[in-house]
């Protein structure tokens, strides 16, 4: 007979409230999270782990809410780097005149590391333990994301035209497939196809996608129904919207993301639903740009699985996944005057399990359940502005922000931790790295603001 209490765990953590996501709307009050070889064994009362539990480490989280790492579902992590340096445009102003130019002439396998790990500080130490990444040179993104010890989704980007780094749609295609072999086998990385819009992408070129994303398993993750101009675009040229042209093709299914849908139909809501895609919405970007509001309530309401994603920092600003949690809860009642759209728990659950989902990776992070991976995220409320607390998925949406975050744990492994009113420590990288990848490039950059 084992003695119960002689069980073998790497970590215990206790915590003053755990939010699972699943079930929704569930809090746990004083319950821990036990974690061996990088996976949730147990999630129990403290003191029932104390008995049964004998733990290489325990930390004791007495004023925090324990939940799951944050999904990113939406980003261009190295575009961190412009951050700031074209604001207040409409998007095809910013890209034609502002963003394209500056990659032009600056786009390198260096610029998008360095960009890419500063991201990934700024999204680790706010509580995001992972991201669908979209931008040229993916294999410095990985190395970026490997160094931060952050989980991503690394989008193997393609164009019908010609940048720095491939120069048409088939060299785009051939170099973003060798850089997924040069990673597979790490469990932090994983890749889709990545065709950035369909006003950028050819029916030939959307083809040899599909085949390729068949043959691999891979999904494909693009930008879609952005702006009123792109459906213009499409019907002059294609004589249909964007997404029945990419339904025509074969495109849709349920392997299928897409950032934004802002100007989506009844009829192609119900589309998206009976393909069974996925949207990844991004609130801020959307604003900052002028683009519209996501049409999300009805997405919902329509059963189509919608996560949350913060864009890159040239149109954001922010890679903050509490900032677009709020913002998208607020959107959604006020543009549909009903104040019970997109409740706290909703916004929650699309900031991790549905962006988990998107990504197929629903049945190894995105809740705290037992077998899942152990991805997750501390908030501490002690603060004046975190008091008092009555409802902690409440306020883990509209009071508490990503300053508040206080560990971040991926697979088992604390990669970031804040304590007290401390500078944030990272497992991985060092402030002074960070600071030299901000003199290099703002000076090669300013010129172009």
């Amino acid at each position: 007979m084992i003695n119960q209490a002689e069980i073998k765990a790497d970590l215990a953590i206790e915590a003053r409230w755990i939010v699972p996501v699943v079930p929704q709307n569930q809090v746990l009050e004083h319950e821990s999270v036990i974690i061996k070889d990088g996976r949730i064994i147990d999630v129990l009362s403290t003191e029932s782990a104390r008995q049964k539990y004998d733990a290489e480490h325990t930390i004791d989280l007495n004023e925090h809410i324990l939940i799951p790492g944050l999904i990113n579902l939406h980003t261009h992590s190295a575009m961190t780097l412009m951050r700031g340096l074209a604001d207040d445009l409409p998007l095809m102003t910013w890209l034609n005149e502002h963003i394209w130019p500056v990659e032009s002439k600056m786009l390198s396998s260096q610029f998008v590391h360095n960009g890419s790990l500063l991201g990934c500080a700024e999204m680790l130490s706010g509580g995001t333990t992972c991201f669908s990444d979209m931008y040229f040179y993916p294999q410095a993104t990985a190395e970026a994301a490997l160094q931060a010890g952050m989980r991503a989704n690394l989008g193997l980007v393609v164009l019908d035209f010609a940048t720095p780094y491939a120069s048409d749609a088939d060299d785009y295609l051939q170099k973003g497939l060798e850089s997924r072999d040069s990673w597979r086998g790490k469990p932090l990385l994983s890749a889709s196809l990545a065709p950035h819009a369909p006003y950028t992408v050819s029916n030939s070129s959307f083809e040899k996608i599909i085949t390729y994303a068949e043959q691999l398993g891979l999904s494909i993750h693009t930008h879609l129904h952005e702006t009123q101009d792109e459906l213009a675009q499409s019907i002059t040229q294609y004589g249909v919207r964007p997404l029945r042209r990419l339904a025509d093709l074969g495109v849709l299914g349920p392997n299928f993301y897409a950032a934004h849908g802002v100007h989506l139909d009844d009829a192609e809501i119900k589309m998206l639903h009976e393909y069974g895609c996925h949207i990844a919405h991004c609130p801020a970007s959307n604003l900052k740009l002028a683009s519209g509001i996501a049409p999300v309530k009805a997405l919902l309401e329509q059963q189509v699985n919608v996560g949350i994603g913060t864009d890159g920092a040239a149109s954001n600003n922010r890679l903050d996944m509490f900032a677009e949690m709020r913002l998208a809860a607020l959107l959604a009642k006020g543009v549909t005057a009903d104040a019970t759209a997109v409740p706290a728990a909703q916004a929650l659950q699309m900031a991790t399990l549905n962006a988990a989902r998107a990504l197929g990776l629903d049945e190894q992070i995105g809740s705290i359940e037992v077998n899942k991976l152990a991805d997750l995220t501390a908030v501490k409320i002690k603060s004046p502005e975190t008091l008092p607390c009555y409802d902690p998925i409440s306020h883990l949406v509209y009071t508490l922000g990503r300053e508040h975050v206080s560990h971040v744990w991926v697979g088992g492994d604390l990669r970031y931790q804040k304590l007290g009113d401390q500078e944030g420590i990272f497992a991985n990288i060092e402030p002074a790295e960070l600071r030299e990848i901000n003199a290099l490039w703002h000076g090669r950059l300013q010129q172009y603001k």
